[in-house]
């Protein structure tokens, strides 16, 4: 089949591997080591497949596909990455990707296979614009997408559901969010369920760490710069703010940024418009943005360093996400996700986690929050056999010890029968023991019990119903509910 192909590489060892082979199977192939070179030749020649790398000095492989569909819409593009991740992908897929391929490109037929069934897309695309198999990869890739972020709202406390319930009312809204809470604690998953809730989640979502970026690079990453702005500025680049256009800008530790472009940010915010760095000419954006910080903002707008006027625009809806250790009925649901999305991943079976481990997860404080949770489990599903359980002897000392930190047992040495004791049916029920003592003590009433126990009022619900403690002190709280309004 004759096929006249533009293949954009950087890489001058792929890019002539990979033209040596196209033009071995009959493929008339025009090479390009820049996207910028790329999209000239594109704007001169029509050529039935673009073949480009996804990251490229400059303009990106996305901003290839971006001006080669715009021109020329039934041209097949196929990306190549190194690092296929999903956003990348599925902003790849958006803007009219075929598919793409995974580096290396070791495997002649898959991509001989994959340019055959791209050339039969530009044959068909006058018919149909859309064929099938782009519709069942945008599909999956936008359903992993979603399921990625449900972690940070999975359970059932009562702060979760508020979150959820949050999320649903403000999503499909341009209202600016500010979302607080500790470091791991799920922002960016808010984020994106922000995203992938509204009206926009077909257009970018894309985050940016301003911590984890030097303050002089980040004002060029967020809004881009003209070539020749500065040494290195061998050509044009678009900035975060221009890629995200009709989409979401996911400000990430917004209170790391400077002073400076702070400014910057709030002229975005305010007139939705900006210069790259040396540019003259304006740009104008149309972005929802939602921000996150795991630092005390009101502190630091008195302490004059966070703007008091950005500070303002960014909180117009402000999600405040509770700590793990705050929501710790939630950890046995978050548990169960994160070792049956892991096992998946690692291709194991892992039945799960034996009540007594539940139990120290449950009590310990998790300074990391959800992602401690996460690379803890990870550790657990690849160490252990394939077909077993998590126990408690698996997890690491910190976590066993922890339990035994919040107790202090008044009752002297525990006495030992020589044939030894049931140890978790100990442990049981001294819990047991613990929560009806403190209930006896409030009378029955619960939110009191919680308090004493230095517990959440859910959690303690919970711990009740396990131990079908629950029914009996209802009563008792139904009584004195009923003495106080008498």
């Amino acid at each position: 089949m004759s096929c006249n192909i533009l293949l954009v590489e950087d890489e001058e060892s792929v890019r002539e591997s990979l033209k040596e082979i196209l033009e071995m199977n009959g493929y008339s192939v025009i090479a390009s080591p820049t996207g910028e070179e790329g999209i000239e030749l594109a704007r001169k020649i029509e050529f039935d497949i673009v073949l480009s790398d996804l990251t490229l000095p400059g303009m990106s492989g996305i901003d290839v596909i971006r001006s080669v569909k715009s021109a020329s819409p039934d041209t097949a593009c196929i990306i190549i990455t190194g690092n296929p991740s999903i956003e990348s992908t599925v902003e790849a897929m958006r803007l009219g990707a075929f598919t793409y391929l995974e580096k290396p490109v070791i495997g002649k037929d898959k991509l001989l296979v994959t340019l055959e069934k791209a050339a039969e897309v530009r044959n068909n695309a006058r018919q149909a614009r859309e064929v099938p198999f782009l519709k069942e990869e945008n599909s999956k890739l936008r359903d992993e997408l979603k399921k990625t972020c449900t972690t940070a709202i999975l359970g059932t406390s009562q702060e979760i559901q508020r979150i959820r319930d949050i999320i649903d009312r403000i999503a499909d809204t341009d209202s600016t969010v500010l979302i607080l809470g500790e470091s791991g604690t799920g922002k960016e998953l808010v984020a994106r369920a922000l995203h992938y809730g509204s009206s926009r989640k077909n257009k970018p979502f894309v985050p940016i760490n301003c911590g984890a970026i030097p303050e002089d690079l980040l004002e060029s990453e967020l809004f881009g710069y003209e070539k020749g702005a500065f040494t290195g500025a061998i050509a044009t680049k678009i900035g975060r703010f221009e890629a995200a256009n009709d989409g979401t800008v996911f400000l990430d530790e917004i209170g790391d940024m400077s002073p400076g472009l702070q400014v910057k940010i709030l002229r975005v915010l305010q007139e939705k418009e900006f210069e790259r760095v040396g540019g003259r000419n304006t740009i104008k954006v149309d972005v929802r943005v939602v921000a996150a910080t795991n630092q005390d903002l009101e502190k630091a707008v008195a302490e004059k360093k966070f703007r008091n006027d950005l500070y303002y625009r960014l909180n117009v809806i402000p999600v405040n996400l509770p700590p793990l250790r705050e929501r710790n009925e939630d950890i046995p649901v978050l548990v169960d996700h994160f070792i049956e999305k892991i096992s998946t991943r690692k291709r194991k079976r892992i039945k799960g986690t034996a009540p007594d481990a539940m139990r120290l997860l449950e009590a310990y404080d998790w300074p990391g929050n959800i992602r401690e949770l996460e690379n803890l489990i990870e550790r657990l599903v690849v160490l252990k056999e394939d077909g077993s359980s998590i126990t408690l002897r698996d997890l690491p000392d910190k976590i066993r010890q922890a339990k035994l930190e919040g107790f202090t047992l008044n009752a002297g040495p525990v006495n030992l029968s020589d044939k030894g004791i049931d140890f978790n049916a100990a442990v049981d029920n001294f819990e047991k023991e613990l929560i009806i003592s403190a209930l006896q003590r409030v009378n029955g009433i619960k939110k009191k019990a919680a308090e004493y126990l230095n517990l959440n009022r859910t959690t303690l619900i919970e711990k009740m119903k396990r131990k079908g403690l629950l029914e009996q002190f209802d009563s008792a709280e139904a009584a004195e509910n009923e003495f106080a309004g008498s």
